[in-house]
C-alpha cells in the first residue's frame, strides 16, 4: 500500500471565509443593505466598495458577485461570467481599453457579467478616463464592483456613478469573539489576554488577525501573550508600562535602564514608540491628562528622527523632567485629594501623630500644689500646624519610603496640609492624585 499523502494545510483566513451576506460578522450596514437590494431586485449597475484592508471588501464582493447570479460561492471554484481584475497590475490605458470592449460580450451561463476591480484607485488618469464612459452607458448585462482602500485617489465622477458603501474596521470584541469561536473549531488552546492581543495588533482586521492565529498556532503550545509578544517582536506590556511610571514620576535612571533592556531584546525605538503610543491613548481614555497628551504627540516624531533612540531617549526625559518640575513648582489648580482616615496607610497615621506633636521647648513645666500659679507674659504662638508638619515632612517621607516605595515616590510630588483631623495632600496633576490613590 502507498503513503497517504499529507493534506496541505489551508490558511485559516481562507477556511473560514464567509460564504454568504448573513455570515459576514461587523459590516451588518452593508450586507443588510445589499441583501434586501437583491431580495427587491433593485441590483445597481455600479458598486464602490471603500475602507481600511483586510475589512471585507474583496470577500463581499465575491459573495455580492454570486448571490446577483444566484450562483453557490465556493472559494475554489471560478465562473467565467465573474471576472476579477487587479487594477495594480493592469492599470494602463490599453487593459481598460480591452475591458470595455469586453463588457459588450453578453454572459456565458449567468444573468450578469460582473467585473470586481481590486485596487481601483491604482488606475492612471487615461484609464479612468476610459472607464468613465463604460460606466456612463454600461450594457444591462454588466456590473461593476470597484475596490479601494484609497478613495481619496478616485475622481469624483467615478465615485459618483457607483453606489459607494464604506466599510469599517472591526469592533475589538467582535474580532475576539470570532478569533475564539475557530480557535475552540481548531482545537487551538489560547487565553483570554492572547486573544485580546491578537485582535488589537490585528488591528481591526479579520484577515489579519485570524493569520496571526494561524501563524502562532504553528507552534504547538498553548498560545499567551508572553509567546505572542516573543514570536512578533512585541515589548512585553508589563515593561512598558512600568516604562510610561517611570516617565510620570520622573524615574530618570529607570527610565534609561528599561530603554536600553528593550533595545537590547531586539526592539527598534519607533517600535517601542509605537506600543507606547497604544497604551498612552487607553489612559487617556480613563483619564484625561495634557502631558499624557504632549507625550503621545512627541512620540509620533521617533519614526521619522535621524537618530530613533536618541529621540525615544530625549522625548522620554523631557516629558519626565517636565513632570517634575511643574509638579514640585506650578501652584496647585486642582482639586486636592484628601486621605480620609479609612484609606490612610500606617506610615500616614504615624506621620500625623508625628506632625501634631509641639516642640519640646513649648511644652509648660509642671506646677507643685505649694508653688502659686504664676501668670506667664501673653505670647502668641505662631508655630502653626502646617509649619511643624513642613518641619517634619522628610522625616514622615524617610518612614513611607522603608515601608512602600511607590507611595513615596508620588507622596514627594504632594504638598501637605492638615485640616481638623485629616491629612490633605494637593497635587498640580490629577493623575498623580490617582497614582496615590491607587497606591
Amino acid at each position: 500500500m502507498g503513503e497517504k499523502k499529507k493534506v496541505a494545510h489551508q490558511a485559516l483566513y481562507r477556511k473560514y471565509r464567509s460564504k454568504s451576506l448573513d455570515e459576514i460578522v461587523g459590516q451588518e450596514h452593508i450586507t443588510t443593505t445589499l441583501a434586501s437590494a437583491i431580495k427587491q431586485g433593485k441590483i445597481n449597475h455600479a458598486y464602490l466598495f471603500t475602507g481600511p484592508r483586510g475589512t471585507g471588501k474583496t470577500s463581499i464582493a465575491r459573495i455580492l458577485a454570486h448571490e446577483i447570479n444566484k450562483l453557490p460561492y465556493q472559494d475554489d471554484a471560478t465562473h467565467l461570467d465573474i471576472v476579477e481584475i487587479d487594477a495594480a497590475s493592469n492599470r494602463r490605458i490599453d487593459d481598460i481599453r480591452d475591458l470595455r470592449d469586453k463588457v459588450q460580450i453578453a454572459p456565458i451561463s449567468a444573468k450578469y457579467k460582473v467585473y470586481i476591480i481590486d485596487e481601483v484607485h491604482m488606475l492612471t488618469n487615461e484609464s479612468f478616463n476610459a472607464l468613465l464612459k463604460t460606466l456612463e452607458e454600461p450594457p444591462e448585462h454588466v456590473i461593476f464592483i470597484l475596490a479601494t482602500t484609497e478613495v481619496h485617489k478616485l475622481p469624483a465622477t467615478i465615485i459618483s456613478r457607483a453606489q459607494r458603501h464604506s466599510f469599517r474596521l472591526i469592533p475589538l470584541d467582535k474580532v475576539v469573539n470570532h478569533l475564539s469561536a475557530i480557535a475552540k473549531k481548531e482545537k487551538i488552546t489560547i487565553d483570554s489576554a492572547a486573544l485580546q492581543l491578537l485582535a488589537e495588533h490585528g488591528g481591526g482586521s479579520f484577515r489579519d488577525s485570524i493569520s496571526l492565529l494561524d501563524q502562532m498556532s504553528a507552534s504547538d503550545e498553548p498560545i499567551t501573550t508572553e509567546l505572542i509578544e516573543l514570536l512578533l517582536g512585541l515589548a512585553p506590556q508589563a515593561s512598558l508600562k512600568s516604562l510610561l511610571n517611570s516617565v510620570l514620576q520622573g524615574d530618570v535612571t529607570t527610565i534609561l535602564r528599561t530603554v536600553s533592556e528593550l533595545l537590547a531584546g531586539g526592539l527598534t525605538p519607533p517600535a517601542i514608540a509605537e506600543q507606547l503610543l497604544k497604551i498612552i491613548r487607553k489612559e487617556l481614555q480613563e483619564n484625561g491628562s495634557r502631558q499624557l497628551a504632549q507625550l503621545m504627540h512627541e512620540l509620533l516624531s521617533v519614526q521619522s528622527a535621524q537618530y530613533p533612540k536618541l529621540k525615544l531617549e530625549s522625548v522620554l526625559l523631557n516629558s519626565a523632567l517636565a513632570n517634575t518640575q511643574q509638579a514640585l513648582e506650578q501652584p496647585v489648580k486642582h482639586q486636592p485629594a484628601v486621605a480620609t482616615q479609612p484609606r490612610q496607610t500606617e506610615s500616614v497615621a504615624n506621620a500625623r501623630k508625628i506632625a501634631e506633636e509641639k516642640p519640646a521647648s513649648s511644652k509648660k513645666p509642671k506646677q507643685t500644689a505649694s508653688e502659686p500659679e504664676k501668670k506667664q507674659p501673653e505670647t502668641k504662638d505662631t508655630t502653626t500646624t502646617d509649619e511643624v508638619l513642613a518641619e517634619k515632612w522628610p522625616e514622615i517621607l524617610a518612614a513611607i519610603k522603608v515601608k512602600n516605595n511607590p507611595l513615596y515616590t508620588i507622596l514627594r510630588l504632594a504638598k501637605p496640609h492638615f485640616s481638623k483631623a485629616h491629612l490633605l495632600l494637593t497635587f498640580a496633576f490629577p493623575f498623580h492624585q490617582k497614582r496615590a490613590d491607587d497606591s
